[in-house]
C-alpha cells in the first residue's frame, strides 16, 4: 500500500521541482537524467550499473549543456538577422 503511494508523490515532488528552470538548466538536467539511464543500463551489462550512471550523467549533462549553447547561438542569429532585415526596409 505504501508504495502505490510513495511513487506518485515522489514523481510530483520531481515534476514542480523542476517548473521554475530555465531552458539551460532544463536542458541541462534532461541530457543528465537521459544519460544516467543510459549509462546504468550499459553499466548493468558491463558489471557495474552505478558508475555506468556516473559517467553516462555526467556525459549527458555536459551533452545536454552545450546542445543548450548551440540553440541559444541559433536564436541569437536568427534574431540579429530578423532586426537588421527590419532596419534595411526603412
Amino acid at each position: 500500500m505504501r508504495k502505490t503511494i510513495l511513487l506518485p508523490a515522489v514523481l510530483a515532488l520531481g515534476l514542480v521541482g523542476c517548473a521554475d528552470m530555465n531552458s539551460t538548466q532544463q536542458r541541462t538536467l534532461t541530457g543528465g537524467a537521459a544519460g544516467a539511464a543510459g549509462g546504468a543500463i550499459i553499466g548493468a551489462i558491463a558489471g557495474n550499473a552505478g558508475l555506468g550512471a556516473l559517467i553516462g550523467g555526467a556525459a549527458g549533462a555536459g551533452g545536454g549543456y552545450l546542445f543548450d549553447q548551440s540553440k541559444q547561438s541559433q536564436q541569437r542569429a536568427y534574431e540579429q538577422g530578423y532586426q537588421q532585415g527590419r532596419y534595411s526596409r526603412r
